[in-house]
């Protein structure tokens, strides 16, 4: 009976310790796994970390060809470039119907006298009128253009300096204006008085931006950081900042002040300064935690700043940019950015595949993972049950 209880008791303690050694064995077994499907669901989530963030540069890319090229958005019927001088003359004519405006009597004196009043020191740095400063290729962007500045800005005379300004306008010594010098002067010479108060912008006097511009941008426009949403993404119909959207004419792209600065990064982006344009209101309303300095809809939104809504029925601007043509506004190497522009897209696609397909196998790894996790809760629930409580000695 000793022999055999001993025998019993040695079989006892091999098979608890077998039991033992597989249930170590499956628990680490079961770790491993986990472990290596962790692994996995991380690597491909770091894959489509890098893919996003590339897909972010192309789309950042994408969006600087299309403004280069006026196609941020569906675009209107092309403009002839008759039709670009006739826009160009209808905002002339607007502004010479404003008979007692300053800047009616700028226009009048520009485009009537201008060959016996261009030296003169009352217009020699007169550069002309914030509405005449400018081009934009769709008629629906200069309405919302010219609705966001206001009647007022749209005529303010732009000055290079400040003896342009000076020139202007004298003063008695009770403050009262010489209404026998200046351009009250000079306006009445021809028949023409001007009532109420104008805008002066002078040029030297702004801050400008001093950021660094889009490289091998003819229009030289400002590279400023697009707003970004959590992911890194540019948001949803996002198409640009307005002071990008502007055309300029080539003599007033640069040093156009005496510090040698040009339109866009002195007048308008004074004007604009972080403006953003997007597709939609709906688009703009999802983005409100990323503007700062107002935003524009094409279909007719306008937040003017954080907080502050325009809401209403959208008027017709008495005055408004002038259309440019679509030939006046391809820059001369058109060719070479469409090809570019297409091979990101095609870029743009090929990568978008990847995503997809990084993004199905990584769904599929946190599954597998899930359902082993599962397997070893259960593995441990029933192996508690049938683990001795101890080895005999």
């Amino acid at each position: 009976m000793f022999v055999g209880d001993a025998g019993t008791q040695k079989a006892e303690i091999e098979g608890a310790r077998s039991q033992a050694e597989t249930l170590v064995y499956k628990t680490k077994k079961y770790q491993d796994d986990i472990q290596k499907l962790g692994l996995g669901i991380k690597q491909h989530e770091d894959i489509i970390k890098f893919l996003r963030t590339r897909k972010n540069s192309i789309d950042e890319s994408i969006l600087n060809l299309q403004v280069t090229i006026g196609k941020y958005y569906a675009p209107m019927q092309p403009v002839t470039e008759e039709e670009e001088a006739q826009s160009e003359d209808e905002t002339n004519r607007n502004i010479l119907k404003l008979e007692k405006s300053a800047a009616g009597l700028i226009c009048q004196l520009k485009t009537r006298h201008g060959s016996q009043v261009s030296h003169s020191p009352l217009v020699k740095d007169v550069m002309g009128i914030v509405a005449t400063l400018g081009k934009v290729d769709d008629e629906n962007l200069s309405r919302l253009l010219a609705e966001y500045l206001g009647k007022n800005t749209m005529l303010a005379l732009v000055c290079k300096n400040f003896d342009g300004v000076q020139a202007m306008e004298s003063c008695d010594i009770e403050g009262a204006v010489n209404r026998n010098s200046g351009l009250h002067g000079l306006g009445s010479s021809i028949g023409r008085t001007i009532d109420g108060r104008f805008l002066v912008i002078c040029l030297d006097h702004l801050r400008p931006y001093v950021g660094k511009f889009i490289a091998d941008d003819p229009q030289r426009r400002l590279d400023l950081l697009k707003p970004k949403l959590a992911g890194g993404e540019i948001p949803r119909g996002f198409l640009g900042y307005a002071v990008n959207l502007i055309y300029i004419n080539r003599e007033n792209l640069s040093c156009v002040t005496t510090s040698g600065h040009g339109l866009r990064e002195t007048l308008f982006y004074h004007l604009f300064s972080r403006l953003q344009v997007y597709r939609t209101k709906e688009d703009m309303m999802q983005t409100l935690p990323f503007i700062t300095d107002g935003a524009l809809s094409l279909d007719g939104g306008i937040i003017r700043s954080p907080g502050v809504f325009h809401l209403g029925y959208r008027e017709e601007p008495e005055v408004k940019f002038p259309r440019i043509s679509e030939k006046s506004s391809l820059p001369g190497n058109y060719d070479e950015i469409e090809n570019s522009l297409r091979s990101k897209k095609w870029n743009l696609e090929r990568l978008l595949e990847d995503m997809r397909k990084e993004q199905s196998m990584l769904d599929q790894a946190k599954f597998m993972f899930e359902i082993k996790k599962q397997e070893f809760v259960r593995f441990l629930a029933q192996s508690s049950h049938h683990a001795p409580a101890s080895l005999p000695l």
